[in-house]
């Protein structure tokens, strides 16, 4: 059987901005992102992925031997096509049998194509239909029980209890790093997993009374930090006298100090200093500055609505923070209200009340205004120094991807910069 992970490009701008860069099966939850949790959960690793056209090029140096939208190798087998953002743990479906599209409602869960159908893929319809069609419509459609993330706080509400699910399902436990003491670890010790090359300093705590905490090769922890599980924290990553509330993920090579709740950082970000965050999604390469602090519980505890892609959605939660895009960076003491919507490639300045609700990527806000600022080759350079730090390259498929980002959210921007010009005349 090959495995092929699709994403549902319809439904991708649900998950924006986090999914401006990346497909949605990459998005983190709990341990592992969506695509790792499907291949757990199938016992396959997947032979090719199918993306948006954008994202081929920088999607492919993470894809390792899979293919990238060309379905040529897995013509002469049984092929099973899963949608990147079905729950994991909800899949059931055989890898061998007859030919059929698993449904749930509206939405294509998996296809499942055996025999003479594998030579029928249409190749050609990649990156245009939610799936390749095979000719002749000759496949059976069944209604089957399965659950999805619709958006990204729905995937950062689930989190805490998908690192206890992870970590039982890995079965690791014990220290195989270096504890320094004196320390404390709290609840039990088949709760924590602490990995080779891990350091942890004099003076940190450790709870797993309420849920486990893994701690990935050479992560280091300083002094007086405390740890709450569930949670995870990525290779290389440094927690500096951080309050980790319950329920973290925190990527590969974050720095991460004050107090964190409940969020999800993915690889090479850092809210080095003390502020609050809390269920929380942030991206890649973004930096928050000393002091940056969200709230996510609004005054009458009532629900949460969100303005995205121009909609205003309730979230069904009582707890949602901030959702931040890739490469966003922001001043000295920003303030972000409960529900906010932060675009990708953004500087953002405090203004010592909290910023718009929504703010579009590529925006520079100043003054209490979205501005065009000095325009998206400074962000560039910005970006390519910020990953130059971390001996990671910014290369002409990084600059054309980012081009392409910034025709896609345009509309967003246009009409944000226009109101702000508005704002500065009658100032």
């Amino acid at each position: 059987m090959k495995l092929v992970v699709f994403e549902d490009i319809q439904a991708a701008a649900n998950f924006f901005p986090i999914s401006l860069s990346r497909p949605v099966f990459e998005l983190r939850c709990g341990m592992f992102n969506l695509a790792e949790k499907i291949t757990k959960r199938l016992s396959a690793e997947p032979s090719a992925y199918l993306v948006r056209d954008y994202l081929v090029a920088t999607f492919k140096r993470r894809a390792g031997s899979a293919a990238v939208n060309d379905l040529a190798a897995v013509k002469n087998d049984t092929v099973l096509m899963v949608n990147g953002q079905v729950k994991a743990a909800s899949l059931k479906v055989a890898a061998d049998g007859p030919s059929e599209i698993g449904m749930k409602g509206d939405q294509v869960v998996y296809c499942r194509l055996a025999g003479n159908d594998t030579a029928k893929i249409d190749a050609a319809k990649v990156g245009i239909e939610t799936l390749p069609l095979v000719d002749g419509h000759n496949v059976a459609v069944k209604q089957v029980e399965a659950e999805f993330f619709n958006y990204s706080w729905d995937i950062m509400l689930e989190s805490p209890h998908e690192i206890a699910h992870d970590f039982k399902m890995v079965g690791k436990s014990g220290i195989e790093g270096t504890v320094e003491q004196p320390n404390a670890i709290r609840g039990s010790k088949d709760d924590v997993y602490i990995a080779p090359g891990a350091k942890i300093h004099p003076m940190v705590v450790i709870d797993a009374s309420a849920g486990p905490v893994y701690l990935s090769e050479d992560v280091e922890v300083h002094p007086f930090t405390r740890i709450e599980g569930p949670a995870f924290v990525g290779r290389k990553s440094l927690l500096l006298g951080a309050k980790l509330r319950e329920g973290c993920s925190i990527g590969p090579v974050c720095r991460v100090g004050g107090e964190v709740e409940e969020s999800i950082m993915h690889a090479y970000s850092n809210k080095y200093h003390d502020g609050f965050l809390g269920h929380a999604y942030v991206g890649e390469w973004v930096n928050l500055g000393a002091l940056t602090t969200n709230s996510d519980l609004k005054n009458d505890y009532s629900t949460v609505e969100v303005m995205l892609n121009g909609q205003k959605i309730d979230t069904g939660s009582n707890k949602v923070g901030s959702i931040i895009g890739d490469h966003t960076k922001t001043s000295i003491a920003t303030l972000f209200n409960t529900g906010s919507i932060i675009g990708a490639m953004g500087l953002l300045m405090g203004t010592g009340e909290p910023l718009p609700k929504a703010i579009p990527s590529f925006a520079w806000f100043i003054n209490g205004v979205v501005t065009k600022g000095f325009g998206r080759k400074a962000l560039y350079k910005t970006a390519e120094t910020a990953t130059s730090r971390r001996k990671m390259p910014w290369t002409q498929d990084d600059l054309d991807l980012w081009e392409k980002i910034f025709e896609i959210t345009k509309e967003e921007r246009d009409v944000a910069v226009a109101k702000g010009r508005k704002q500065m005349v009658r100032r």
